[in-house]
């Protein structure tokens, strides 16, 4: 036991941000904005801390698992589901991104909010993320685990619409949260069906369980794809990615943290987590891989033409989070989960510049109002562009190393979905590129007044710029292929996790000259993607326009997302609001309201009625008391 100290003490994690949580949101009239910042952070760091230790236990045990039972929560018949966290490589790994990213922004965000009225309630906010981000991916069952996936759902409402009294903020804000319970819909069936299926929710009864069913079992089938439509809504894919791109209203370290490590994640670590189930459900498996890659596509398109730097960016994590699910699909739940923890390096590295651009020239977040600013930003460029070449799949920087392992075992898997991968690699790094050309180089194309005020942020923006940017350059080295001379640290790692899995997924490994041509091909197309980006914007100096004319009609729909939205609104909220209103009028109001109606005014023309009998004359009460005797007589004669 005493070499287990730290994992029993996992409750502390979740703990420390949410006393944070209750002290910022109980004295946030009260309690300075330096002590504010400082208490946020440092619950945060702690948790990290605390974090680390675990993680450190866990490396040197050769128990791989661990469930830390807390107390027994409900119990109703056969159904009993405990508050417990499982300490395991997968949640482990979790624990430090959530903390370790979420601590940068917190600092972050000392400096980018100081001067907001609500700084204290963001605060409060972000820590409260925190906390049900954790015990999210902490849960030993399912149960505890969607009271996580609610809860970040319920503070993504919050943060989004942190400035609600801007009315397309509140509206982004409430679509996000629609659209999550869609999605949660799903997950919440698939709940009752695991329950109604193994008797339980809780991991370690399920996942044993179903590794004995056969490959194909309906019932895992209609599970996972339960399942899956509520990884859909949590982690922006096909259908329901449209919120994402809106929650850019948030303030910038909301976008970084639900973007990079943390919310839009939930999806991909519920999926790798039950790996044994979608193993044994191959059309599901078919499903997500075709789902994330048509979603890599798409997102990449619309991100081509955008000129708000945060819109990018946000079409950018779509994007990726569909090369995730085309892991996930393909059985590269290594991989898949390897790029969740590089993503959350090199995203937030660039949700954060973006920001640190944003406070540079005076909140201004058209790319075409910006350039030239790499003289004047040093810091951000740098940092900004080290993130730019991860995320564009470049070595030898963490990206390459990822985005290559789901690519081959696309590959592995089928010719197509590699082609289509690459194409949509490609995308990547020339949008990626665009806009750092589009940002920081030629002349500044804003006014006279903002580039006056142009300045580098301050060193509390600017050091988890550099923190994050270090980890995207060298973040790689944990997946490391052998052919590099690596032993895949993480592969080896997550094993303990994925091992049934593994067991079950045929894959037959690559040459080494199979592997170098691949991502030969890869990188190629990434620096042609990047030398068309920079002939176009840094050579020509073009700059984006909204007139397209004629002959540019995928530019136009690029720029408006496709249309999606306005399909949306065509074939669903139109129709459902017109079924609603014809509901409220003939069902509401002259159906029920109507009855209801009827029953108070048939009362009240009865008391008019009968009002009339009460006239105060004794004489006429005498005369209507012989009336009632003589008709009980007439009743009794004719009834004997």
């Amino acid at each position: 036991m005493s070499d287990q100290v730290w994992i029993n003490l996992v409750w502390l994690v979740p703990l420390f941000p949410l006393v944070g949580f209750i002290i910022n949101g109980l004295g946030r009239n009260v309690i300075p904005k330096s002590v504010v910042g400082f208490i946020g952070s440092a619950t945060v760091f702690l948790s990290f801390a605390v974090s680390i230790a675990i993680f450190s236990e866990l490396s040197s045990s050769p128990v791989k698992a661990f469930e830390i039972h807390l107390f027994d929560w409900i119990q109703a018949g056969s159904l009993t589901i405990p508050l417990s966290f499982l300490v395991d490589p997968l949640s482990s790994l979790m624990l430090l991104i959530i903390t370790g990213i979420g601590f940068l922004i917190h600092v972050y965000s000392t400096a980018y909010m100081h001067d907001d009225a609500g700084f204290a309630k963001f605060f409060a906010y972000l820590n409260l993320f925190v906390f049900f981000m954790l015990l999210l991916v902490l849960g030993s069952n399912y149960i505890v685990m969607f009271i996580g996936w609610e809860g970040v759902g319920l503070c993504s409402y919050l943060l989004i619409g942190f400035w609600f009294t801007n009315i397309n903020y509140a509206s982004a804000a409430k679509k996000a949260f629609v659209m999550n319970r869609i999605g949660d819909l799903g997950f919440l069936i698939a709940v009752f069906v695991i329950f109604q299926t193994f008797g339980s929710v809780e991991f370690a009864k399920v996942f044993p369980a179903a590794a004995n069913m056969v490959s194909g079992n309906g019932t895992l089938l209609l599970i996972t794809l339960l399942l899956f439509v509520g990884a859909t809504g949590k982690s922006a894919q096909i259908p329901l990615f449209t919120w994402l791109p809106d929650a850019m209203a948030g303030p910038t370290p909301v976008s970084a943290l639900i973007h990079a490590a943390t919310m839009v994640t939930a999806g991909i670590y519920m999926i790798a987590r039950s790996n044994i189930l979608f193993t044994l459900s191959p059309v599901t498996m078919d499903v997500v891989a075709v789902i994330g890659l048509a979603t890599a596509i798409l997102a990449a398109l619309i991100a081509l033409t955008q000129t708000d730097i945060k819109k990018v960016l946000a079409y950018s994590t779509v994007s990726q989070l569909g090369y995730m699910f085309l892991g996930l699909g393909v059985g590269a739940y290594t991989g898949a989960f390897f790029h969740v923890m590089t993503h959350a390096f090199f995203k937030a590295l660039l949700f954060l510049g973006a920001g640190s651009v944003i406070h540079g020239v005076s909140n201004e977040q058209d790319m075409r109002l910006m350039g030239g600013l790499k003289k004047k930003m040093p810091t951000t460029f740098i940092t900004m562009m080290i993130g730019t070449i991860a995320i564009s799949g470049l070595p030898p920087f963490s990206g390459f190393f990822s985005k290559d392992e789901i690519l081959a075992h696309a590959y592995e898997h089928n010719k197509a979905l590699w082609v289509v991968g690459v194409i949509g690699a490609m995308f990547t790094a020339f949008y990626m590129f665009r806009m750092m050309f589009l940002t920081f180089y030629g002349s500044f194309r804003g006014t006279h007044e903002q580039e006056h005020h142009i300045h580098e942020s301050p060193k509390a923006m600017t050091i988890p710029l550099v923190v994050l940017a270090i980890l995207s350059a060298v973040g790689g080295v944990i997946g490391l292929p052998e052919i590099f001379g690596g032993h895949h640290w993480l592969s080896r790692f997550l094993n303990p996790v994925l091992e049934k899995s593994n067991a079950l997924t045929e894959n037959i490994p690559l040459s080494h000259s199979t592997e170098y041509l691949l991502m030969a091909v890869s990188v190629a197309g990434a620096l042609v993607a990047a030398i068309i980006a920079y002939s176009k914007y840094v050579k020509k100096a073009h700059v984006p326009v909204e007139d397209f004319g004629p002959r540019n009609a995928f530019a136009r729909l690029s720029y408006n997302k496709f249309y999606v939205d306005e399909i949306y609104d065509a074939i669903i909220r139109k129709p459902l609001d017109w079924l609603s209103g014809a509901f409220y009028k003939f069902i509401e109001k002259s159906g029920i309201d109507a009855f209801v109606n009827s029953l108070g005014s048939g009362a009240m023309e009865a008391g008019r009625t009968f009002r009339l009998f009460q006239t105060g004359n004794i004489g006429f009460y005498i005369f209507m008391m012989v009336i009632g005797i003589v008709a009980l007589l007439v009743y009794g004669f004719y009834k004997i």
